[in-house]
């Protein structure tokens, strides 16, 4: 059976038994690990592996012991750890199987159990160890000659690890947080769901009354937020062995839908049943028909729309694309499918998904899915339906996602930044219940003009994915020259603003989200008009005294050009420098000419093409104020004014 439903620990089975594992540890286990109870196969071969010398308590990784008997045959050793390791993992204990896969490989017994490799990168990746990971599971495609699918599910793997390794590093601005109280347990708790300001969701806790962990659907109503009580249905609550889990209910809350099993000797049956409430009592589960429940086949995970018009939920019966797909069925009034589909090979893989919601409204599936690129185990998804076409599901990250299984979304009906998860990233075998908090942004500002600090409307604010350089959202502002994008990672972000007539300029989006300007001075971020072959001053660019060389504050401001430059790669200028009246026309010209070429120097020195940008010095001959004033004496202020450096736009290509 599938880890979300999480059958019974068989503890009861396991003390039964203590008297008799003794004789032989492993024939226990691989009776256990045959009916697939994984857990107990792992206690009874970890027996074994203490008998054999295999391990040392509370040894990590697990070496061999150098005392062991030389005597004991090395395929006895090599099966009981290649066996421990395949149960760990199958329950997803990953941290205590690398272990055992690791001693595999360290003891040389991959030539008996060449997966061992593959295994291996997979816990290592389940435990967030990603960069080694890639180097095992790269090791592990050069060396295995076996079945071509591993070689295809490593490659799968490497990439999950990469992916795995970005969404780490730029998480969404999500706050997941483990559910405590009465939601959290000494088993199982997930699939909640909300109605009536009450709150259902499954749990495998242990129940006293029966002595054992059974998956139960339990409630907590609203006045009573500490006290989960399980729900008995009718006729059906004596029946041994029975298990029950993630709950759906009829817009009018009377009837229930949920996932029905039992264990047939190795074999667990799954099916999709009802209940009808009749005052405060629960009736008799009734199993729906063959449109959901396919004879000889698994049906779990009911969801019912809003409107109760569809049910959706996951089934391996045929007409699928292999494992568990998600399926949907039309119901009548009386809530009975009359027909189900497959959703296709978009939403469906020839692996598991599991776990629907649909938000009928917007036209949104969000699933979990094992065959996409992800973090590793089961992945949220998300796809929206368009006139029946579903588009392409869409990783939902970290920390959505986990390097583990995360099923069960679930938006709170009172706050639309909060919604609900179930995952198993802080457990070493079960699902808990998580709660989420949306912590997104919006990144807004204005746009001006440099010059007259007036709004700009006719911008195109364009955010760019920093890492990709990918548009994630363009906008034009409107009279008010506002902009607004939503923020949901912390991925770097750049923003764009172009508009004929003016340099574009990029800006690095702050991470807190608001934007403070692209000065210290100035709080919204402008645009400098330019017009071709019209020169524009560059100020506060200083030289020595009668020299070229550039004082070191002058470079500073040249690397405002040198932006501007980068930012709009397909104009040329002409950088000029201008003298005052002192000396002779010749001096001036030399001096100016040497003057700008040291400007010129510099930005090409900074990235810039040199076949962008052309130096000129003209020397006194055009000046911008007078040198000196009316009466012939000396005009300091008018030779400060003359001597500059400016810069024009001689052609956009």
């Amino acid at each position: 059976m599938k880890k979300i439903f999480f059958t019974t620990l068989l503890l009861i089975s396991i003390i039964a038994a203590k008297a008799q594992y003794k004789a032989s540890p492993r024939a226990f286990g691989d009776k256990a690990f045959n009916n697939k109870d994984y857990y107990e196969a792992a206690y009874y071969y970890k027996q074994a592996a203490e008998g054999l010398s295999l391990v040392k308590k509370q040894a990590i990784p697990y070496h061999a012991d150098s005392k062991a008997d030389k005597n004991i045959k090395s395929t006895d050793r090599a099966y009981i750890c290649y066996q421990l390791a395949d149960s760990y993992r199958l329950y997803e204990n990953y941290l205590e199987a690398e272990g055992w896969y690791y001693n595999v490989i360290n003891e040389n017994y991959e030539a008996e159990y060449p997966l061992a490799r593959f295994w291996y990168g997979v816990c290592m990746r389940a435990n967030q160890h990603f960069d080694e990971a890639i180097v095992q599971l790269e090791q592990f495609n050069q060396s295995y000659t076996g079945d071509s699918k591993y070689k295809l599910m490593a490659e799968k793997e490497i990439k999950n690890c990469r992916f795995a390794k970005e969404q780490y590093q730029y998480p969404l601005l999500i706050e997941v947080k483990k559910m405590a109280g009465a939601y959290d347990s000494d088993g199982s708790d997930y699939a909640m769901i909300q109605r009536d300001g009450n709150r259902y969701f499954t749990s495998s806790r242990f129940l006293k009354n029966e002595r054992k962990h059974l998956n139960r659907v339990y409630t907590i109503a609203k006045d009573k937020p500490n006290d989960p009580v399980a729900i008995d249905f009718k006729n059906d609550a004596s029946k041994l062995n029975i298990e029950y889990g993630t709950p759906a209910f009829s817009p009018d809350g009377q009837r229930m839908y949920f996932t029905r099993w039992y264990k047939d000797g190795s074999k667990i049956i799954h099916g999709i049943y009802y209940s009808q409430l009749t005052g405060s009592e629960w009736g008799s589960p009734q199993k729906m028909g063959t449109n959901v429940n396919a004879d000889g086949f698994n049906s779990i995970q009911p969801f019912i729309t809003a409107d109760g018009k569809q049910l959706y939920f996951v089934s391996n019966k045929p007409g699928g694309q292999g494992g568990d797909d998600i399926w949907v069925s039309d119901l009548d009034a009386s809530g009975d499918a009359v027909n189900s589909t497959n959703l296709g090979t978009t939403i469906n893989t020839p692996q598991d998904e599991q776990a629907p919601y649909y938000d009928a409204v917007n036209k949104r599936l969000i699933y979990s899915s094992k065959g996409f690129v992800g973090l590793g185990g089961f992945d949220f998804y998300d796809s929206w339906n368009n006139n029946n076409t579903w588009s392409e599901p869409k990783n939902l990250g970290y920390p959505m996602n986990s390097a583990k299984d995360d099923l069960y979304y679930l938006p709170d009906h009172d706050d639309s930044n909060k919604f609900y998860i179930s995952s198993d990233r802080e457990s070493d075998c079960c699902l808990n219940l998580f709660e989420g908090v949306d912590k997104k942004h919006i990144l807004s500002g204005l746009v001006v003009d440099c010059d007259t600090h007036k709004g700009l409307p006719g911008v195109k604010v364009s955010f760019i994915d920093s890492l990709t350089k990918q548009i994630m959202k363009s906008v034009v502002t409107d009279n008010t020259a506002r902009y607004a994008f939503t923020v949901t990672s912390k991925r770097p972000i750049q923003i764009s603003l172009e508009k004929q007539g003016y340099f574009t300029k990029v800006l690095p989006a702050p991470g807190s989200g608001q934007m403070n300007g692209d000065t210290l001075n100035n709080p919204d971020i402008c645009l400098q008009a330019f017009v071709v072959d019209k020169p524009i001053v560059i100020k506060n660019v200083l030289y020595d005294f009668n020299k070229a060389t550039l004082r070191e504050e002058s470079k500073t401001v040249l690397n405002e050009l040198v932006t501007i430059l980068k930012d709009n790669p397909k104009i040329k200028v002409e950088l000029s420098a201008h003298t005052d009246s002192i000396g002779s026309d010749k001096y001036n010209l030399k001096l100016s000419q040497a003057r700008a070429q040291s400007c010129v120097d510099y930005i090409i020195a900074s990235g810039i093409d040199e076949s962008r940008i052309y130096a000129k010095g003209y020397g006194k001959s055009r000046p911008i104020a007078p040198n000196s004033l009316p009466n012939g004496k000396d005009n300091p202020e008018g030779r400060q004014l003359n001597r500059r450096t400016e810069f024009k736009v001689l052609k956009i290509e």
